[in-house]
């Protein structure tokens, strides 16, 4: 839409449309004229983790002092992008929300699970690790969280729930980044992941299931997990009941590139970039399939490293944008992703009134230098991103240094 205005009253959206059909605000505090404001964004897949490599050992041998304060600059480069909330999949999300929330540090929403619920021996799992010495890092406020059965799952749900998790997470398939499951194999018995998608809805939270392989994907979503994350064995049966629940596919083509890509030089072991490497193909056909057939699709990343050099950083969430199109996506489409899309994930219990310019919806918006629909690309650069506002307070105000 063109001449068009959005009012911030506080937290809230007052009006957004024509600029002729404004209405006359009272008192007005400022006023802006910007190229492009469109909603602030969403990340739906990210880890608050403080590591700069690409082994999952580094989140035990890094002191948790160390990893808090590298997230807390994470945080705000999320914000400083234009990302406005951020669902996280598993790490110092739930407590960094906290003190965002209060003002103590400046950030995204955060929307956490506290700690990935894994099996024993599945992808949230160091495997050449004691499998004590798993429990007690557990016990000690770790990011992974073993359980086997379904008394060992329904107290797991719970103790996230007790850390003030949004929403839960599960590995429902082995994964990449650990050593000795296969991606395409299923996690969680049936009824283990009944148990947990059950013990969380009763919750009012929704499960976000990681998947790679079909077994799994099936395995989640006959369980009723709301969100797939990844989907690279994503096929035709598997859309069909997606399409048929209402579920969610998280894509997070980002770091599969990452890791394709520039990553190997970042930590990651080998074994990891071969599954990578593997899965890579696969994955951009399961994507394009997605689009295809009409399956609700949310901007993920799986960003979870500190420090612009490092292997998936913080900050280039709009680096997932050219893939979503790659796969199909208009620009539109894909924006709609990170934007609309964005609350969905977390089920009409815990969504908040956000990703859209609508009045009485949260005053999360952004200003470009640019138009993405004539090129998404632009949002993969935050320079892009002149202007944040979050919850109706201006966060970011910087002159135009676009990035092409």
């Amino acid at each position: 839409m063109e001449d068009a205005s959005v009012l911030l009253d506080g937290a809230r959206i007052a009006y957004a449309g024509p600029s002729s059909g404004a209405p006359r605000a009272s008192e007005v505090t400022a006023t802006y004229e910007v190229p492009v404001v469109m909603p602030g964004m969403w990340d739906t897949h990210a880890h608050f983790l403080g590591v700069t490599g690409l082994n999952l050992e580094d989140l035990v041998r890094i002191p948790p002092q160390v990893s808090t304060a590298r997230a807390v600059k994470d945080a705000e480069a999320a914000l400083m992008a234009g990302f406005t909330s951020i669902r996280e999949a598993g790490g110092l999300g739930v407590h960094l929300a906290r003190v965002i929330d209060e003002g103590t540090i400046r950030g995204p929403s955060v929307y956490a699970p506290g700690a990935i619920i894994s099996q024993t021996g599945g992808h949230a799992d160091l495997h050449a690790y004691p499998l004590a010495w798993m429990h007690g890092y557990a016990e000690s406020g770790g990011f992974m969280h073993l359980a086997d059965g379904v008394p060992e799952c329904l107290k797991v749900v719970r103790a996230q729930l007790r850390l003030g998790a949004k929403v839960i997470k599960v590995c429902a398939s082995g994964g990449v980044l650990s050593e000795l499951d296969d991606p395409i194999h299923q996690q969680f018995s049936d009824e283990e992941l009944r148990a947990i998608v059950g013990e969380a809805n009763r919750a009012g939270r929704i499960v976000m299931a990681h998947c790679h392989g079909q077994p799994g994907i099936m395995a989640a979503l006959k369980a009723g997990c709301h969100t797939i994350e990844h989907g690279s064995y994503l096929d035709e049966a598997a859309a069909d009941m997606m399409l048929e629940r209402g579920a969610i596919l998280v894509p997070t083509r980002f770091v599969i590139e990452r890791l394709v890509g520039a990553a190997k030089d970042s930590g990651l072991p080998d074994y990891a970039y071969r599954k990578a490497v593997d899965i890579a193909d696969r994955h951009l056909e399961a994507m394009r399939l997605a689009v295809a057939k009409g399956v609700r699709i949310a901007l993920g990343t799986d960003i979870a490293t500190s420090g612009a050099e490092s292997g998936v950083p913080w900050g280039m969430h709009g680096g997932e944008f050219p893939h979503l199109v790659e796969a199909g996506m208009t620009p539109l489409q894909a924006i709609e992703s990170a934007t609309a899309n964005g609350p969905l994930t977390l089920g009409p219990e815990q969504a908040p009134p956000s990703g859209r310019l609508q009045e009485g919806l949260d005053a999360d918006v952004i200003a470009l230098a640019r138009n993405p629909l004539d090129d998404v690309g632009i949002l993969s650069h935050a320079a892009n991103v002149t202007m944040v506002w979050k919850k109706g307070e201006l966060v970011k105000n910087s002159p135009d240094q676009s990035s092409p």
